[in-house]
């Protein structure tokens, strides 16, 4: 257990929660399921009851070859060893509780992603980036999810409801796609946020190109952070 806590790993040990996640889902024997991170597989028989057909990927060898033992007899699951990040799956819903230092690369692998809907437990301060209204507090992976998704805070997670239990609460929340994201355009929105305190046309000259955008970064809009990123993308 503890080299779980060193790898930030807390799994959920609470059923109760577990079901009200994959409820919020709404999945339907329509949908396929992709979760990364299958951990203890807590998750694994709600979502094989609701689901057409389940992956769920799991990068660590011990916790994989512990779920090939738990959940052989379920024949709409596929279990994957590996860096479920870096596969190549079509699903309609997306479902993970990663560590914490995963969320922001989450987010923005979810940016990129063509799905119905995704359901995340992050920590409790990250949620509260994503969802932060004030354009100066915001953050790149607040513009990026934002943009990408509608994003609903679902459920507070107290940090008991963990093993081991970690040092902050978390929060579920529910994405539901809007539009799609190229790995270029996140990566130059993230770049656009290093230049925060300066003025947009200072940003544009630094950067090799004009804007007609006037004041500072800071007072741009989501939308026209990204639109100043897909314009930098095509130069």
């Amino acid at each position: 257990m503890k080299k779980r806590l060193v790898l930030g790993q807390h799994f959920l040990v609470s059923n109760s929660i577990a079901k009200s996640i994959v409820d919020f889902a709404a999945i339907t024997k329509k949908d396929t399921v992709y979760e990364v991170g299958t951990g203890y597989g807590i998750l694994v028989p709600y979502l094989c009851q609701a689901a057409k057909k389940v992956t769920t990927v799991e990068k660590d060898r011990e916790l994989y070859s512990l779920a090939v033992r738990k959940f052989s007899k379920y024949s709409n699951l596929t279990l994957k060893f590996g860096d479920g990040f870096k596969m190549d799956e079509k699903f309609s819903v997306f479902i993970s509780n990663l560590p914490y230092s995963k969320s922001k690369k989450a987010i923005e692998w979810v940016a990129e992603k063509k799905f119905l809907r995704a359901i995340l437990m992050v920590q409790k301060e990250f949620a509260e980036k994503l969802l932060v209204s004030s354009r100066k507090k915001r953050r790149a992976i607040g513009v990026l999810a934002n943009y990408s998704t509608k994003i609903e805070r679902i459920m507070d997670v107290k940090r008991n409801n963990f093993s081991p239990k970690p040092h902050v609460d978390s929060v579920v929340l529910r994405f539901t796609k809007k539009r799609q994201l190229s790995s270029q355009v996140i990566k130059t929105v993230n770049l656009l946020f290093s230049y925060r305190n300066k003025t947009t046309r200072n940003v544009a000259k630094e950067l090799g190109f004009m804007t007609d955008l006037n004041g500072r970064f800071e007072d741009l809009t989501g939308d026209e952070i990204v639109k100043l990123a897909k314009r930098i993308v095509q130069l």
